[in-house]
């Protein structure tokens, strides 16, 4: 009995030792696992035991306890029941974490969406992929290539998997409980998604990246001198801590600001524009802020990525969520199928033509490839490359949309390919070179 009652009081030490240690972040732990949670339920349409048993069961986001509400199409999360957070779900607009801001009504309002149904084969439209055999693909080696991305399953953790070569669905495979239209968070491919809302608006002469970026309250001061390529590039100098274990500015941004576009606006300056380079996803927010400034209303800017390029090209399955101000979390919350992944990747492949109709100028790419000052040549604008050979058995041309615990577009324009992997680890579990050394050998 004695030795019962020391084991429950050394019980009790350590998670009062957890508790007094981790309880800042409890607002952090609880809020990501409900909003993982709810999207993942309303969102993905996935079952909500093996969000936990899989997405949220990652170091202390596990401590949360986790309850779904199908009628009021909500998740609640605490740890050891404190710090309760609850994201509900908004339709066409994704979840959001709610807080004293929050007033249903004022979700009204939705993106109008043009679904089409068409005969073109994917990726170019609606029907099934051509059963087209090209002959210059080694198949052998493509089924390496394939093996090796879901080999080692508990540590790779792929859980998606399609490329496309010259425009023809060449390989895919997905593990149990995913397939060809379960929506995958993209995570941080939210980002170029933002970027490309810029390139359209561009192409059809209503913004030029050299601008100043138009934000009022920095007329005054020497942050007026800060332009949109600079945000694009993330060298706008801007004070920003991008640290995910703490509460820090992006945490802070993400799991407790009711309007995610202000927290990068109100920051100082910590250089001066170019001088640095700081992945900030503030900034891509920001930058969805000054996006929402370019309409007249609210129904417009919701509409404006949809009718511009995402239902242009088919990608009926993706969702941009939207926080409680109404403006969509462009750093992080944007949700596609792998093979909606796919037709956007094939559409930077294309350099913005689809099926005769241009979406944004060729210049973009180039533009969006062009390595950024200080970045080691891995970055771009609101994409990632690899002209400085990080991926060295890999095409130095190769750029992509990169996301959190894997989530990768990649596009190789030398070898004709987009490669889409999802999953829930990065590098170096999972090996990106050897994967896509493995797949470029597979064609010409």
């Amino acid at each position: 009995m004695k030795l019962l009652k020391r084991i429950l009081l050394l019980l009790l030490l350590i998670i009062g030792v957890v508790i007094y240690l981790n309880y800042p972040k409890l607002t952090i732990i609880s809020g990501y696992a409900s909003k993982n949670m709810a999207s993942g339920v309303f969102v993905a349409e996935r079952a909500a035991a093996s969000i936990t048993q899989n997405d949220n069961n990652v170091p202390l986001i596990e401590l949360a306890d986790t309850e779904v509400d199908q009628q009021e199409k909500s998740a609640s999360s605490t740890v050891y029941g404190l710090m309760e957070r609850t994201a509900v779900y908004r339709q066409g607009l994704g979840t959001v974490l709610v807080n004293d801001d929050y007033d249903s009504e004022s979700f009204k309002l939705k993106p109008n969406r043009t679904i089409t149904k068409d005969t073109i084969p994917y990726p170019y439209g609606q029907a099934a992929p051509s059963d087209t055999i090209l002959s210059e693909v080694n198949q052998d080696q493509l089924d390496k290539a394939m093996a090796m991305a879901f080999g080692n399953a508990e540590i790779q953790k792929t859980r998606t998997l399609l490329i496309l070569y010259k425009g023809h669905l060449i390989a895919e495979k997905y593990v149990d409980g995913f397939d060809k239209d379960t929506p995958i968070l993209g995570w941080s491919m939210t980002k170029s998604v933002m970027a490309t809302c810029y390139g359209v608006l561009e192409h059809q002469g209503k913004v030029d990246v050299n601008w100043p970026a138009p934000i009022t309250e920095w007329e005054n001061d020497e942050r007026k001198q800060i332009t949109l390529n600079h945000l694009l590039r993330m060298q706008s100098g801007l004070e920003w801590d991008e640290d995910y274990s703490k509460i820090s500015d992006v945490t802070r941004m993400l799991f407790l600001e009711s309007d995610m576009t202000s927290l990068q606006r109100e920051k100082p300056l910590v250089a001066q524009p170019t001088e640095i380079w700081n992945y900030s996803s503030g900034t891509s927010n920001l930058l969805s802020g000054i996006l929402r400034q370019q309409f007249r209303s609210h129904q417009e800017y919701l509409d404006f990525p949809y009718t511009s390029f995402i239902d242009k090209i088919g990608m009926h399955s993706m969702v941009l969520e939207a926080d409680i101000a109404g403006n969509y979390v462009g750093s992080s919350y944007s949700w596609a199928s792998t093979r909606d992944w796919g037709r956007f990747g094939q559409l930077y492949l294309d350099r913005g033509m689809w099926n005769g109709e241009r979406i944004f100028n060729e210049a973009w790419v180039d533009y969006i490839v062009t390595p950024t000052e200080d970045s080691e040549e891995q970055y771009g604008a609101h994409f990632w490359l690899n002209a400085g050979g990080k991926y060295p058995d890999v095409p130095k041309d190769l750029f992509s949309c990169n996301g959190y615990q894997g989530q990768y577009v990649f596009v190789i324009p030398s070898k004709d390919l987009v490669v889409v992997r999802t999953g829930l680890a990065e590098e170096p579990e999972f090996d990106v070179n050897g994967f896509l050394s493995a797949v470029v050998k597979s064609v010409p």
